[in-house]
This record gives structure tokens, C-alpha cells and sequence, in this order.
């Protein structure tokens, strides 16, 4: 019997140190201790980047008497492991009184800052249910919190990331970015000038999602600058921006920016996802005709009391890309108006369209006129979905 043991211990013990990792990858935390304490070979396993890639925090903004405090647990993980970080999930339970809430603002404060100070290679963040209106989150706290955010996302994240450019490029770069919903939405964050002299550094960038509240000329000429001095495959290609009402959305971008981006990326595709933003003179200004727009989604909810018509966006706006949109999505609540003539005229006219997707107030006979359209006159056009506000939905696909 003793002999069975040892050579079932001798066994796990002269596993090679690929098959451990993949089973330490399973293990919790304090697993992971009494597993690093078996042997030298585990000891050395453990140290392994791999297994400390990814994190996920639960904090409560309690006391415990049978467990480290969370401050200490997040700090010290930071500390030891933050150097091979890249995923980290951030779960908060909110607060009902000021205490957890202040515990909470320490934890939370603390883990960043030395992430920060270790520059974690951070490639993905998450924090969630922080719930900042809560009564409990005093101003001061709210503050303080924010504050150390966006100290984290300037000194550590960002600057992180570009710094890693000028080193690694071209050998190992960041070819996608997706910032859409990072900042708060009541921020001005087009008069902030770091974000373009980030993004400027980072080369081999070929995807990038931004909300609009994020764009500007010196952004633009920022994205510019960094695609002159990228390969000429890693220049920018596709170009996703993200407008909502809520969002600050009234600043003006010059069309020559836009222009002169596109001549430096002759392939760059824009996409463009507006929501409630139902005022014509904000779409002129954001619907710039220099745009090589590829994909335009539109969700619109409006009643006669708002006085907007869609009919300026149909005929006069969006036909100034009829050689470059591609993807057309249009969620509408013309109850009160009639879209039908509007809509086909727009499909004639467009050469590069592909899909379409409508769902609005429209007549029958419209989805007839349409498919004879694509027959007659626009061979590309392959798939067509349209659905009627009153649940009739047909989708068609055209080969």
C-alpha cells in the first residue's frame, strides 16, 4: 500500500510543467497556497505568468474576523502578481451605509494605485454594480473614487499601452481598441488632450471604437499622425463611433479632418451607431459628407410632440455616401409620418448597399417595390429585413 502511494506522489510530481499549469488553472486561491507549498517543482510551476492572467475581486466593504481584509488581499495580489495581470474583473456589492462604502472607495483606491505603480499589462477591465447613486457614496467619496480612475487610465492603462508600443513595435502590438462607454457620459472628453497624444503612440492599431463624446480634430489628426509612421498593413481600417443622446455630442468636427484622415487609410471603413438623437442640425453636424461611411444604425423614438421628421435624414443626409454605405439599420417610429417614398428613393440610389434592415411603420406593397429594385437595379443588395411596428416581419435573402 505504502509502495501505491509513492508512486502515485512520485507521479504528480514529474508531470511536466505544461500539464500542471492546465490543472492549476482550475484551482481557487488558497488551493493554489497549499499547492505551492508540495514541492520545489510546484513552487516553480506556480510562478508560472500564466496562471495569473486573469483576476476577479468580490468586494463587500465588510470586516471579516477569519479572513484578511480585502484591502490587504487586493493590494497584496497587485503587489506580487499585478506585473502578469491582463484580465481583471472588478464585482462590487453596493453599499446601504457610508462605512462599507468608505472601505470600499480604500479597496478599490489602493488596488488601482499599485497596479499603477507595478504597470500592470492590463488588456481588459471590468467594473460593475458600483452604483455611485447610492446615498451611501458621499460627494467626497464619488470623488475620490473617479479621481483615482482616471488617474489609473492616464498614468497606468494608457500610458501603459503606448509605452509598450515604442518598445515592442512591431513584434507585439495592440491591433484593436474598444473604449465605447469608458468615460462617464455628462464628460467633455473631446477637450481632453491626452486621449489624442495616447493614441497617437499607438501603432499597429487597426480597430478602434470610440463613443463620440471622444472625437475631435485633434483626435483625427492624432490617428493621422500614428498611421504615417505605422506598416503599411497596420494603418487604420476600421473606425467604429458611438453617438447617443446622453453623451456629449455637439462638438464640431471639421470635415477636412475626416478627409484627410481617409486619404492617409484608403481602405478605412467608418461605422456609426446613432441613438436618440433627434434633431437635424446635430446630424448635419455629426453626418460630415468627408466620412467614408460604411455601416449607419439609427434608433429613433419619436412622437409629434418632438417635431422631427426623419425625411431631411433620408433624403439629404445619408445620400451623400450613396458610393460608400454598405449596412443600413434603421429602427423608426414614424407613426405619424410616412417613410415609404422617402426609403425607396434612398435604396435607388445607393450603389455599395448591401443589407438592409428597417424597422419602422411602412405599407406592404413597400417590400414588393424593394425586391424589384434589387432585381432591376441593385445587384449587391442581398439581404433585406424589414419589420413592421405592428409585428409583420419578413427577411428575405437575395442571391
Amino acid at each position: 500500500m505504502h509502495r501505491e502511494e509513492s508512486t502515485q506522489v512520485n507521479g504528480w510530481a514529474s508531470l511536466p510543467h505544461v500539464c500542471l499549469r492546465h490543472v492549476f488553472t482550475f484551482l481557487p486561491d488558497h488551493d493554489r497556497r497549499s499547492a505551492d507549498m508540495v514541492c520545489h517543482h510546484w513552487h516553480n510551476v506556480m510562478r508560472s505568468p500564466s496562471l495569473w492572467r486573469y483576476r476577479f475581486f468580490h468586494f463587500n466593504g465588510r470586516l471579516s474576523k477569519f479572513r484578511q481584509s480585502e484591502y490587504c488581499s487586493a493590494v497584496t495580489y497587485a503587489r506580487y502578481l499585478g506585473p502578469y495581470l491582463e484580465r481583471l474583473e472588478v464585482c462590487v456589492c453596493p453599499p446601504r451605509r457610508s462605512l462599507a462604502a468608505q472601505r470600499l472607495e480604500q479597496t478599490i483606491s489602493g488596488l488601482f494605485s499599485e497596479l499603477t505603480r507595478v504597470r500592470a499589462p492590463l488588456r481588459s477591465l471590468s467594473i460593475v454594480r458600483l452604483e455611485l447613486n447610492r446615498s451611501a457614496w458621499t460627494l467626497r467619496l464619488r470623488n475620490s473614487l473617479a479621481n483615482c480612475l482616471i488617474d489609473f487610465l492616464r498614468r497606468g492603462l494608457l500610458s501603459a499601452l503606448s509605452h509598450s508600443q515604442s518598445h515592442l513595435y512591431p513584434r507585439c502590438y495592440i491591433s484593436s481598441l474598444d473604449l465605447v462607454g469608458f468615460f462617464s457620459g455628462s464628460l467633455h472628453v473631446y477637450q481632453d488632450s491626452s486621449v489624442p497624444s495616447v493614441l497617437c503612440h499607438l501603432q499597429g492599431l487597426t480597430n478602434l471604437s470610440l463613443s463620440y463624446s471622444c472625437l475631435s480634430d485633434e483626435l483625427l489628426m492624432a490617428l493621422r499622425q500614428s498611421r504615417n509612421s505605422s506598416r503599411e498593413g497596420d494603418r487604420l481600417q476600421t473606425f467604429s463611433l458611438h453617438c447617443s443622446l446622453n453623451e456629449s455630442h455637439r462638438q464640431v468636427v471639421c470635415g477636412n479632418s475626416w478627409a484627410a484622415l481617409a486619404s492617409t487609410c484608403p481602405d478605412l471603413t467608418v461605422k456609426l451607431t446613432v441613438d436618440q438623437v433627434i434633431n437635424t442640425d446635430r446630424l448635419a453636424r455629426i453626418l460630415q459628407r468627408e466620412i467614408p461611411l460604411t455601416e449607419y444604425s439609427m434608433t429613433a423614438f419619436y412622437s409629434p410632440d418632438d417635431d422631427w421628421s426623419a425625411v431631411p435624414l433620408l433624403c439629404n443626409l445619408l445620400p451623400q455616401y450613396r458610393r460608400s454605405l454598405q449596412y443600413l439599420t434603421l429602427d423608426l417610429s414614424n407613426c405619424n409620418e410616412s417613410l415609404d417614398e422617402e426609403l425607396l428613393e434612398l435604396v435607388q440610389v445607393c450603389e455599395r448597399l448591401e443589407q438592409l434592415r428597417i424597422w419602422a411603420f411602412l405599407e406592404i406593397r413597400t417590400v414588393g417595390r424593394l425586391l424589384h429594385i434589387r432585381l432591376t437595379q441593385r445587384s449587391l443588395l442581398n439581404k433585406i429585413r424589414v419589420r413592421n411596428k405592428d409585428q409583420y416581419r419578413l427577411i428575405l435573402h437575395t442571391r
